[in-house]
């Protein structure tokens, strides 16, 4: 258990180190900007009180939010992202039985589940964050790409990320 506390505080710094001094002004042509910092959200193990879940994902997307000069939007998308976390994990980890294991990762769920588990997630987030950025449907072929961009570019950081971490489940 303090383990597990200690892993997450040192993934939270480290996320949002990377997200706000490294990734903040990187982007092509404002179209693709990832945000890796939804993996501490999602990393977060199972039998996280669905409380602590949604109050750790406003305090993320606040702590973004500060950095990035945006007024909430961050942590709106975080708490979208939280909300259909939790109505994923239901629909789908007690369906295949893994109600044993500690946390979504992808050495513990297999890449099948993490790759849909990630997609589903990160598309969730962006489309709420985008959409809020942008406050309406003016320019939907910009909003659409950046949001398709944004989301792959995040997809592709966090399965590189939990490849270099990859740890096989032991049985």
């Amino acid at each position: 258990m303090g383990r597990t506390i200690i892993t997450n505080i040192i993934r939270f710094a480290a996320l949002i180190f990377i997200q706000t001094f490294l990734l903040k002004n990187m982007g092509f042509y404002n179209l693709s900007i990832p945000f890796p910092y939804i993996l501490f959200i999602m990393l977060l193990p199972f039998e996280t009180p669905n409380w602590l879940l949604f109050l750790l994902a406003i305090l993320t997307g606040l702590t973004v939010d500060s950095f990035y000069d945006t007024v909430g939007v961050n942590a709106a998308a975080c708490s979208m992202l939280a909300l259909v976390r939790v109505i994923f994990i239901n629909v789908t980890v007690e369906r295949q039985g893994f109600e044993n294991e500690p946390e979504p990762r992808l050495g513990i769920m297999g890449f099948r589940w993490f790759f849909i588990y990630t997609v589903v997630l990160t598309l969730f987030h962006h489309l709420t964050l985008i959409l809020l950025e942008s406050f309406g449907f003016f320019d939907i072929k910009y909003v659409l790409i950046r949001f398709l961009f944004s989301s792959l570019f995040t997809i592709f950081l966090i399965i590189i990320s939990e490849f270099i971490f990859f740890r096989k489940k032991e049985r």
